[in-house]
């Protein structure tokens, strides 16, 4: 084998380290674009096989030289190759050709990257796990000291990995053979700068992103293409697809020999307005699946809904001052608007506050019970004896329970003081959040799902049926089996929830986390009173198999996984059970998170206040979704996706197929004589189609938009090289020609716009209007393309399909979810009159039992205005007071030195040349919406560690989310003056937490 490549190019080092690894001998030959041994290629490097076959590819090249021996492993490796060219290598080519004149719009995009990449080697020794692979390879030859990008810290993880790779040997003799500029990393173990691409600054020509530009590889590719792929190429081609498009009937049923798909979309809580993170976490991903679904002719149903019950949406009601009814009303509605005006094609959206809820929620308890499943246990609640009702535990607060805290509101589930884990009756002086008395403790009898009982079943279920589910799902669930399984509550002594239906208990409900993945059984028969086909199919009997694909979140696997799979199974009635979870990671905003109050990332009801078309933001988050590791939105990568595969690639081939049809063949697709490289670049075309079905069978759905994307570059490669609109007015033969073209340019049109249907369903439709036809289909077990427009075929009216945004747009729409709007709002004004609530400064107490006293009546309003359940914004100032009167009882009773002693009158204030005034306090400074913000944030981090805490025992998994955590309690405690506690220790005790 012969690698071709040129002085400098990290992409050619890739190979030969690859090859080093494997131990496999390749000859490396230093060329130049016009090195006659290149011919007219114009792609650096090239791997040569020893048949004489050019991989142009270096991903392809990677993975031939260095394939891995854990087949499982083979995704996440693939993920982070695509990772390496499409999205690190072009923003650092970008980088290195602006130079010193950074681009602001790039280098948010470089930090998130590199982050990412920092944390995904945070508790790995590689990028796919412990030993070394192409992945790797890949992305450490496009990283360099050589000062591309400055200033970073906090990278320690990255740069162990770097210094492990370059240690190697195989790495060395590749250096030796292929030397990059300034390799040294002596000047990184010193510092925790990092750097870009090597010393050259790639030429566009020869830069390897995977097909991203358009040049012209077919020929190259070609040249892979076997016989049987083009004789059946020629021989799909040749049968005309005349089928008529499906009309979907009123009510979709499962049928017997069929393929049928139960899809549904984890239900959101309504006490919340969704992100982008949601939305494509769960309801978009399901959309597009089901509408895939549909085009290959499956029985598909798609169900969702919002989880209406719990504390969560109590919590709502009592700070907007409204019943938890009016509650799920109003927040149903803002989700349903957000999922319409994205065109979620729902069968049916319901919720969980209906009659059927109830019912099947309370059969299905009956069957547990009957079959003795159900324990009851004698559990401690704290009862308000004032609202005569007990306190779940978002409606208690007290002082934190722990040594050295004393945070005095502390919640009924966790300590935000502290950080540390409490349990409600632990807490120092308890008081209702409502009316803020003290509420007593009292047994309460409650009942048990009796886990340990169904778990050697729920075991086998499982050994079953995780092969389907994504990787992140089967990590979950067996740290969850691996721990084993203990008995979880399933009742609360809640006034709204559905209640149990048992005499003696009829003031208990059911806990959401067990009702509310029953939602989505009830939600169903609300659709259709035939519901029991899809959920109870009885399959000996009638023939009938569901596959139940669920999607959600990774947060929310465990009750997908465990919890409602293993009611299921106790019940023993034959329910449908998940065949496959398809969970994603989490979608992050820029360099941070997203967050309401702050006014930082795009929320639903916001992405059409932008004016980009809901099918860019559908296309966007599709390409952009958390498959196999978090994923960041970038106002700048929504452009370029935009802009370049969008308007340049795909609407730039199907406008100008059409156009050009219109314009020589009087709208009329012209005849078509096909030639040996036509067939040749059709079974090409059949290679992406087999690669999308593959992916989108699997909900791969970033692999999908890979595979048609490229099938558009093909199109723009043909059109490009045969130059129809200069053909069409030579001789005879040449017009000939240059009707085949665009006959099968227009056919390459129709067929991506049945790819595109369930990432951008209106812009399919608008391409389906303009060629003239109903629809398209897709054969998902023969993935041929055949003649979709005969010839003959009256295409419609050309028009553009895409609008290029400006960086105008861009910067407008940054500043404007950026959260600058937000510190701009809270930005005093110098004629704001001073607050008459403001504490007295400190000495103006006449003693420390006055100061005392001033603390006490402050705490007693503080909590006052929480119990009437005001909005935090009403509160958070008077907290604020209350810090700062705290602080000043701490000055009072701090003994003096004769260092701090006040000047005697005359005198000057010891070691001192002259007085300075006294730096700010932050805790007076800080702007209360500031300290708002965080607090929302911290709480956000410690759910989030709480949840990852309860899904994995791996400490290299939750631990730099709990760094993460006591950062922010850090950055709170400059802005109060509080001091925050060392870092809590694993207390081992777990919430029975909802999703």
């Amino acid at each position: 084998m012969i690698i071709y490549t040129n002085t400098g190019n990290p992409f050619g080092l890739k190979l030969l380290i690859c090859a080093n690894l494997a131990k496999t001998n390749v000859e490396v030959k230093h060329v130049t674009l016009g090195d006659p041994a290149l011919g007219d290629m114009k792609h650096l490097p090239i791997l040569q096989l020893d048949s004489g076959v050019q991989l142009f590819s270096t991903d392809v090249a990677a993975k031939y030289l260095l394939p891995g021996e854990d087949t499982s492993k083979v995704v996440q490796r693939d993920e982070w190759l695509e990772w390496s060219s499409k999205r690190l290598a072009p923003a650092l080519t970008h980088n290195m050709a602006v130079g010193s004149r950074a681009d602001p719009n790039t280098k948010p995009i470089l930090n998130t990257l590199v982050k990412m990449l920092d944390d995904c080697l945070s508790g790995s020794t590689f990028l796919t796990g412990d030993k070394i692979s192409s992945a790797d390879v890949a992305v450490w030859s496009l990283l360099a000291p050589d000062g591309t990008l400055k200033g970073a810290v906090n990278i320690d993880n990255l740069l162990r990995w770097y210094r492990q790779i370059s240690a190697l040997p195989e790495v060395k003799s590749a250096l030796a053979m292929l030397p990059l500029k300034d390799l040294s990393f002596a000047s990184l173990q010193h510092s925790n700068r990092y750097g870009g691409l090597h010393h050259i600054v790639l030429n566009p020509e020869i830069a390897d992103f995977e097909g991203e530009l358009l040049a012209d590889t077919s020929a190259n590719i070609a040249e892979t293409v076997q016989r049987d792929e083009i004789e059946a190429a020629r021989a799909a081609f040749g049968e005309v697809d005349d089928r008529a498009v499906r009309d979907e009937p009123r009510i979709v049923l499962p049928k017997p020999g069929q393929k049928n798909n139960l899809i549904t979309s984890a239900l959101p809580y309504v006490n919340n307005v969704p992100h982008l993170g949601n939305i494509v976490g769960c309801v978009l991903s399901a959309d597009i699946f089901a509408r895939y679904s549909r085009l290959c002719g499956y029985n598909t149903l798609y169900i969702g809904g919002t989880d209406e019950y719990g504390t969560a949406t109590e919590t709502k009601a009592l700070a907007e001052g409204l019943t938890p009814r009016q509650i799920c009303d109003k927040y149903f509605d803002i989700h349903n608007s957000i999922y319409r005006w994205f065109g979620i094609g729902f069968d049916y959206f319901g919720r969980t506050t209906t009659a059927e809820q109830t019912r099947i929620v309370q059969e299905i308890f009956k069957d547990l019970y009957a079959t003795g499943y159900i324990e009851t246990r004698s559990v401690e609640q704290l009862l308000c004896q004032k609202c005569e009702r007990y306190l779940a535990d978002r409606f208690v607060e007290g002082t934190c329970p722990h040594p050295g805290c004393g945070y005095e509101d502390a919640r009924g589930d966790q300590c935000d003081g502290c950080g540390k884990l409490v349990n409600a009756i632990e807490l120092l002086r308890p008081r209702c959040k409502m009316c803020n008395s003290s509420p007593v403790i009292r047994d309460s009898n409650q009942f048990f799902l009796d886990l340990p009982k169904i778990e050697p079943t729920l075991r086998e279920w499982v050994d079953r049926s995780e092969p389907g589910w994504t990787h992140n799902a089967r990590v979950i669930t067996r740290a969850w089996l691996k721990e084993g399984l203990k008995s979880r509550c399933i009742t609360r002594d809640l006034k709204w929830g559905i209640p149990v239906p048992l005499e003696g208990y009829e003031n208990k409900v059911f806990y959401v986390w067990f009702d509310a993945p029953i939602g989505y059984i009830s939600i169903t028969s609300r659709y259709c009173k035939e519901w029991k086909q899809w959920w109870q199919p009885d399959t000996p009997k009638s023939g009938v198999k569901v596959d139940l694909y669920q999607f959600m979140a990774k947060d929310n696997v465990p009750f997908h996984s465990v919890m409602f799979p293993a009611s299921l199974l106790a019940a023993d009635k034959g329910y449908t059970l998940v065949s496959h979870i398809m969970a994603t990671e989490y979608l992050n905003y820029e360099d941070g998170k997203f967050s309401k109050s702050r006014g930082i990332g795009v929320f639903g009801n916001d992405a059409q206040d932008t004016g980009i078309p809901a099918d860019v933001w559908r296309f966007y988050l599709g390409a952009a979704r958390p498959e196999g590791q978090d994923s960041s939105f970038s106002w700048s990568d929504l452009q370029a996706r935009n802009n370049s595969e969008l308007l340049k690639n795909l609407g730039n081939f199907f406008n100008r197929a059409l156009v050009f049809c219109e314009k020589f063949f009087d709208s009329t697709v012209p005849a078509m004589t096909l030639t040996e490289e036509d067939y040749t670049l059709l079974a090409l075309i059949n290679r992406e189609l087999k690669g999308y079905v593959n992916q989108m069978e699997k909900a791969r759905m970033r692999d999908g938009i890979r595979h048609l994307l490229q099938i558009s570059r093909y199109g723009n490669q043909l059109m490009q090289s045969e130059e129809p609109w200069v053909k069409v007015k030579g001789t005879d033969d040449q017009k000939a020609r240059a009707g085949t073209v665009i006959g099968l340019c227009c056919n390459f049109a129709c067929l991506l716009a049945t790819l595109l249907f369930p990432f951008m369903p209106t812009t399919a439709r608008n391409m389906y209007s303009q060629l003239n036809v109903r629809g398209g289909f897709i054969n998902s077990d023969k993935p041929f393309i055949r003649t979709l427009l005969p010839t003959g075929h009256r295409i419609g009216k050309p028009t553009v399909l895409f609008i290029k945004i400006e960086d105008s747009k861009i910067e407008e729409l940054k500043q404007k979810y950026g959260g600058q709007q937000q510190q701009q709002a809270v930005k005093p004004k110098a004629a704001t009159p001073v607050s008459t609530s403001v504490p007295p400064p400190t000495g103006s107490f006449s003693s420390l039992k006055d100061a005392q006293k001033a603390v006490d009546e402050q705490a007693a309003k503080v909590r006052k205005i929480k119990s009437s359940g005001a909005d935090r914004t009403v509160w958070q100032p008077e907290v604020n007071i209350l810090l700062e009167l705290k602080k000043q009882l701490q000055s009072l009773s701090q003994p003096r030195t004769s260092e701090s002693a006040p000047a005697a009158p005359g005198e000057k204030a010891a070691n001192s040349t002259a007085a300075k005034p006294a730096p700010p306090n932050a805790a007076t400074t800080a702007v209360p919406a500031d300290i708002k913000a965080l607090e929302e944030e911290i709480a956000q981090q410690g759910s989030k560690v709480r949840k990852l805490k309860e899904s994995s025992t791996d400490k290299s998994v939750w631990q730099p989310e709990v760094s993460l955590l006591l950062s922010l309690k850090q950055k709170l405690a400059s802005l109060t003056g509080i001091p925050v506690a060392g870092p809590a220790a694993s207390s081992g005790k777990k919430k029975g937490n909802k999703k």
